[in-house]
């Protein structure tokens, strides 16, 4: 029994990214593949930011972050990470898996996405995610 003192800290995510609530009632579940991530830019507390651009991993089924310039599968936009998704537990481990939702329809705002995504991923997906 583990009966050490321990801090945890919350933060509030930041979904200012959405364009409006359409859409937000029906995120798709996805396991995502965390070492697509970088630490320092897209988890540095800790926890994946909402808003960030996933695809398939073909080989896989998992999920990573959207590139252009992948040829893994990741090259094509699937959606948008809909919310935080801690991958740094309490002790400091990264997870290597997680579970998460994406946004596979409705609106965003380009502009207050946490990293960019170019023309090409919006294309892939601008039959169901218009930009604001």
């Amino acid at each position: 029994m583990d009966l050490s003192l321990r801090t945890e800290s919350f933060s509030q995510d930041r979904r200012d990214w959405l364009g409006s609530e359409h859409g937000t009632d029906c995120p798709r579940g996805i396991t995502l593949d965390v070492s697509t991530f970088a630490q320092a830019d897209h988890y540095p507390d800790g926890y994946l930011k909402s808003g960030l651009p996933v695809a398939e991993i073909t080989a896989s089924g998992l999920y990573g972050l959207y590139a252009g310039d992948a040829i893994d599968g990741r090259e094509t936009l699937a959606g948008f990470l809909f919310t935080g998704v801690e991958v740094v537990d309490h002790r400091g481990r990264v997870s290597a898996k997680v579970g998460g939702s994406m946004l596979v329809h409705g609106f965003v705002r380009a502009d207050k996405l946490p990293v960019p995504v170019d023309a090409d991923g919006m294309a892939d997906v601008a039959s169901r995610i218009y930009t604001v």
